[in-house]
């Protein structure tokens, strides 16, 4: 696979703005049929978009973080699936970013620029809580690796090209190893059957005893030894996809008043767009979209300025500022998607327009991380001065 590779931040944000307009003509039938976006994928890896954070040393654009919330968020707009399948390649681009070795990142970053992808297989289901990973990397005398697991929600596997697997090895600590899509002993299942981000093929992936070559093992357990933005990147993004959700399901809203609604016939008016509590109710909503976009620029700024200075404090300053960004995002992408039925009438509930989709895939991605836990954590902050734990989901 070749890839267009992006030059700057003003670029990364143009070719999102266009993938984002041609995605969201067929994100309706993609979703009602569960059409796997395939050829979408392939397109985007060919944007070159997939590579905009590789360091420029690497010969990437090495993009803002506040460019890349955008990115997703614009991406979310048309197609909340399609948002979601490279959030963990970005994560796990991160990872290399931060522990792999140069070696690892020189191989790493040229598969990435070249259009590769990587996916994931992070979470397992029947354990206690969701860092109790039990898949495990046993050492070999020849010193490679033996993986042995099986991981759920593996959004992106299925479309991967590498798939970077959680696993604990020595001492229980956790490790990332990239194994690529097509290893002996590796099953992606296609069994993802969520009501809503319907064509993430966030399924199954068993790992058999698959062989990992030492150089494809990177210490994850060493980037929360410290001052880390492991998880404000990673919560970033899920809060640009839930902003994203909330703004296509208001634009969806306003179409439809403006070009199907009848007016109640109590206002007075000629079209449903001219009723004076329907301009109240959607300035309401407009009001909470507009302000999730702002936390969500604020966040990604905090970031991007703990990147350039690490500290305990700037990174527990991104940590907070992400958390509230994405406590704000998640509630309003569940409150436009679900008002949207309101404000457009009886017709809008139509399984054949299905503009439910919005609200099932709000409901859907805002499960990921428990908001109630970050406005714990942000109140903390506020009132005791406590910095956000190091876990990685923050």
């Amino acid at each position: 696979m070749t890839a267009h590779v992006i030059a700057d931040d003003a670029e990364a944000l143009a070719v999102a703005a266009s993938l984002a307009d041609a995605f969201r003509a067929g994100a309706s039938a993609r979703d009602a049929e569960r059409r796997l976006p395939h050829a979408e994928l392939d397109r985007l890896s060919a944007s070159g978009l997939l590579a905009v954070t590789v360091p420029a040393e690497h010969g990437g654009a090495d993009v803002t973080q506040e460019t890349l919330a955008e990115i997703f968020r614009l991406l979310a707009s048309a197609d909340a699936s399609l948002a979601q399948i490279p959030q963990n390649h970005f994560v796990y681009v991160n990872v290399l970013r931060r522990q792999g070795s140069e070696e690892q990142r020189k191989f790493f970053f040229a598969e990435v620029l070249a259009g590769r992808r990587f996916g994931n297989a992070q979470s397992e289901a029947g354990t206690r809580h969701v860092q109790d990973i039990r898949t495990r990397l046993t050492p070999r005398p020849d010193g490679s690796y033996e993986l042995t697991g099986v991981k759920h929600y593996s959004t992106g596997a299925l479309f991967a090209d590498w798939i970077p697997v959680l696993a604990r090895a020595e001492h229980d600590n956790p490790h990332v190893a990239y194994v690529p899509r097509d290893a002996d002993g590796l099953t992606v299942v296609d069994d993802w059957n969520g009501m809503g981000q319907r064509t993430t093929a966030s399924g199954t992936v068993r790992l058999d005893a698959v062989t990992v070559p030492a150089d494809r093992v990177v210490p994850h357990h060493l980037t929360f030894q410290g001052p880390q933005l492991h998880g404000a990147v990673a919560q970033l993004l899920h809060a640009a996809i839930d902003a994203g959700i909330a703004a296509g399901a208001l634009a969806e809203a306003a179409e439809f008043v403006r070009t199907k609604s009848r007016p109640w016939f109590e206002s007075g008016v000629d079209t449903a767009a001219e009723d004076p509590l329907l301009i109240q109710r959607f300035g309401e909503l407009a009001l909470q979209v507009r302000a999730s976009e702002a936390l969500l620029g604020v966040a990604a700024r905090a970031v991007d300025a703990a990147r350039g200075h690490l500290t305990d404090d700037s990174a527990a300053e991104a940590s907070i500022a992400v958390a509230a960004a994405k406590a704000h995002t998640s509630a309003t992408a569940v409150l436009v998607a679900d008002a949207l039925f309101e404000v457009s009438g009886t017709r809008a509930a139509l399984d054949s327009l299905n503009l439910h989709r919005h609200w099932r895939d709000a409901r859907t991605h805002t499960l990921h991380d428990p908001a109630r836990w970050k406005i714990q954590h942000l109140g903390c902050y506020v009132l005791n001065g406590t910095r956000p734990p190091r876990h990685g989901l923050l």
